[in-house]
């Protein structure tokens, strides 16, 4: 079956029996990912739903629908619905809804222009990043791996199909016992010096009022902490990039050392590519919202930069978050990008225009790191450079037919949202800062957090990431995630001491499992209650 998968020719995005179907499910994601954010103020992993709609189609005695008996197919299908669901909600309706909020609704429309670029230039990033030195295939992604296991069992059956049934029932059971199967699984999965640092910071953010008399959340320590550690990290793949370069190991058409499908060399255009593409969105964000009437002009080229900087900074730090842990901050790393605005002196419009900007991003590089993850495993893991890039590339084309309708659900009916009051509850807090203003201890306390941040991240390396795991710990409130990460650390270990590295396979499948299963149950939860809100 491996020789077959690494010598068929890859599905394509645009088949109609693919496109069909995947611009029905972005329909169906778009609206649940819209209903469930502007509700509860979460966006719901569609990912495990795509899935399962591809396999149960698979299953109908038609000949069209028995094409998708193909996983790679199902793969299309999955990549696509996720990516409408988080493109709809997090990427384009969250940040038009600052503006609206802040009290410009003039500015909607110039934002929405705004985040529609940022991101559709994030998805590009990561594509151009993907299974590189600074993102690799290899890396743990868990939810990418989540819904590969669910593809396989249900392609395979037998042992893998069983683990991953058993798993899922456990992790929907320990999910509505509110224990953070996620957490749990992903333990199985990652690095387990960055997931430790990601347990440590969500046990101090829940008891830190508890072990020290002071919530560190409104003192934006944990906010500090991810202004030091972004910082180092972007120093790091800079490095790793400029390292690659001057050793001559890699070549732009080559594959880069250690069987990565993107070389460093391949990696610094992109990068170089994504700043200038980001530089130039903001320039015309800033014209369309008028900034150029609030800012002398010099300002307002420092704006542009400033928000490129950012954007980056935050696909580095969300995607990292998300590549080892399976959970990323964004909304609060967007804050942490208004709040060093605020300090700069921007102006209030300009403002709202920039954490609108940096918030579109973030949640479309994570997400399609996962997807990837999922193809990558589905297609060998790389070992056919050829099969995977083409698979790659089909698979962001799925995605963007999911951002495609997901711009097209945002245009047309957020006002039904905005006229109802119901707004992602994140904007609230953008709007509210924005117009509360910063004080000097705030800027004080971010510049002094920023500096144990930049040691820690220093001290761990680029591999473990550490500094930048704590940080993320720190900014999630769910103290239970924290208990359930450091438990699944414990148990992993003792399993593979007294097992043996023959027991990774299987508790790689448990962990799908569990994610999945949290899932599905987070999922179901989530529509049942929004409906009912």
């Amino acid at each position: 079956m491996e020789d077959k998968m690494l010598t068929e020719k890859h599905p394509r995005a645009f088949e109609p029996v693919v496109l069909i179907l995947n611009i029905i499910l972005s329909v169906i994601g778009a609206i649940i990912g819209l209903q469930i954010l502007t509700t509860l103020g979460v966006t719901p992993n569609t990912s495990i739903i795509g899935v399962l709609v591809a396999i149960a189609l698979s299953r109908i005695p038609a000949g069209w629908l028995a094409r998708y008996r193909s996983i790679h197919r199902q793969n299309l299908v999955q990549s696509n619905i996720s990516s409408a669901t988080f493109g709809a909600a997090n990427s384009l309706l969250l940040p038009i809804g600052i503006p609206y909020l802040f009290g410009r609704p003039d500015l909607v429309i110039p934002m929405l222009i705004g985040a529609t670029m940022g991101m559709l230039i994030d998805l590009a990033m990561l594509y151009w990043f993907f299974d590189s030195r600074i993102f690799p295939g290899k890396a743990a992604w868990p939810p990418g791996v989540a819904a590969a296991e669910a593809i396989y069992a249900g392609d395979e059956g037998g042992r893998r199909a069983l683990l991953l049934v058993w798993g899922t029932i456990i992790g929907v059971i320990g999910s509505y016992f509110k224990v953070s199967m996620s957490a749990f699984g992903v333990a199985f999965i990652g690095n387990v010096w960055a997931l430790a640092m990601f347990g440590i910071g969500l046990l101090l953010r829940g008891y830190s009022t508890t072990l020290f008399g002071v919530d560190i959340n409104k003192l934006y320590i944990p906010h500090g902490m991810m202004i030091g550690a972004g910082l180092v990290a972007g120093i790091q793949i800079l490095l790793i990039l400029l390292k690659g370069r001057k050793e001559g190991k890699v070549h732009a058409n080559a594959a880069a050392p250690g069987d990565y499908t993107r070389s460093e060399e391949q990696v610094s255009k992109g990068l170089v590519r994504g700043f200038g593409l980001y530089v130039v969105a903001a320039l015309i964000l800033a014209f369309l919202g008028g900034l150029y009437t609030e800012m002398p002009a010099w300002q307002l080229v420092f704006w542009a930069i400033f928000a490129a900087v950012s954007c980056i900074l935050a696909e580095f730090i969300v995607g990292l978050s998300a590549m080892h842990a399976g959970w990323f901050p964004a909304f609060a790393t967007a804050l942490i990008f208004l709040v060093l605005g605020m300090a700069l002196g921007f102006p209030a419009p300009a403002l709202a225009l920039l954490v609108g900007f940096v918030a579109s991003g973030g949640p479309a590089f994570a997400d399609a790191g996962y997807d990837l993850k999922a193809g990558w495993i589905l297609r060998g893991e790389g070992r056919n450079r050829d099969f995977e890039l083409e698979g790659r590339w089909q698979q962001f084309l799925a995605g963007l037919v999911g951002l495609a309708v997901a711009w097209v659900m945002v245009t047309f009916f957020h006002d039904i949202y905005f006229r109802q009051d119901l707004f992602p509850p994140v904007d609230r807090v953008y709007a509210a800062t924005i117009k509360a203003g910063v004080d000097a201890a705030i800027i004080k306390n971010l510049v002094l957090w920023a500096i144990p941040g930049a040691l820690i991240q220093a001290l761990g390396g680029s591999e473990r990431q550490i500094g930048i795991m704590l940080a993320t710990g720190l900014l999630i409130l769910n103290p239970l995630a924290g208990y359930a990460v450091l438990a699944g650390i414990i148990i992993r270990v003792l399993v593979l001491k007294f097992m043996g590295q023959e027991a990774e396979t299987p508790m790689t499948i448990l962990a799908a499992g569990f994610i999945a299963g949290d899932a599905l149950y987070g999922f179901f939860n989530s529509v049942f209650k929004a409906k009912w809100k």
